[in-house]
């Protein structure tokens, strides 16, 4: 589906950033792994993409600062000449009530989730843009549709995502770039081991139809979808992967 495609993963190291790399490789995309400070998990991953004859690289990069941007793209250019696929998918999640919420802890959320999510999609439009062909995923949540109580920056991050996903779509749709956003429900991966086991459970029983957690291979499924040919005429959306949390 994705026969030498060039693909950047953000966050990629673990989590639907790393099940998004392992399913793009089986495709045949060659994987750009991006990392910020787990470097042995980065590195795990392709190597275990290369044993399987895959073709990838793992690049580090701190998606809040620009110089690490830049420098990232750069070894992009020189070591493939193009790209074709961006899974904006590095971010974090810090969980509190408004009035107890910092400045601090405001600050680090949006220098990740939107700084870095804008950053990564500038300097991919502008690679995509020479060759009039691209697909850009961005990974928002479903608290950035519906809001969550106690996760008032975190889903205001993800609405952000949303809101530059849709005008981004616009704006690029001239120079055949896709621009879509996935939006997880609760998903398996560590971000969501501060909720306590009692509140996971409750949450599965009563407002999750499958009844269990999405798994990172459920998210990346939807992203690989969006990135082959199947999706070339789907921009500007929002595709939630919440196993029926939400409608």
């Amino acid at each position: 589906m994705l026969n030498n495609k060039v693909m950047l993963i953000t966050g990629a190291s673990r989590g639907i950033g790393r099940a998004t790399a392992l399913l793009a490789a089986a495709n045949h995309a060659k994987v750009i792994v991006n990392y910020h400070v787990n470097d042995s998990a980065a590195g795990e991953l392709v190597d275990l993409i290369k044993q399987d004859g895959g073709d990838a690289i793992a690049v580090q990069a701190d998606v809040s600062n620009e110089d690490d941007i830049k420098r990232m793209f750069r070894t992009i250019r020189e070591t493939y000449g193009h790209l074709d696929i961006l899974v904006n998918n590095a971010g974090i999640m810090k969980n509190n009530l408004l009035i107890m919420t910092p400045t601090a802890e405001f600050d680090e959320v949006v220098a990740t989730n939107c700084k870095g999510s804008f950053l990564c999609l500038q300097y991919a439009a502008k690679m995509m843009m020479r060759k009039r062909s691209g697909k850009i995923i961005n990974l928002s949540s479903i608290v950035g549709v519906n809001g969550n109580s106690g996760q008032i920056v975190y889903s205001a991050s993800k609405a952000f995502v949303i809101g530059m996903t849709k005008s981004a779509a616009k704006e690029l749709g001239q120079f055949g770039i896709s621009v879509n956003a996935v939006a997880p429900g609760i998903i398996d991966t560590d971000l969501n081991c501060i909720i306590k086991e009692e509140v996971l459970e409750s949450l599965i029983q009563n407002n999750i139809a499958f009844k269990r957690l999405g798994t990172p291979e459920d998210v990346a499924k939807v992203i690989i979808f969006l990135s082959s040919s199947l999706g070339d005429y789907i921009s500007g959306q929002v595709i939630g992967v919440d196993g029926c949390q939400v409608m």
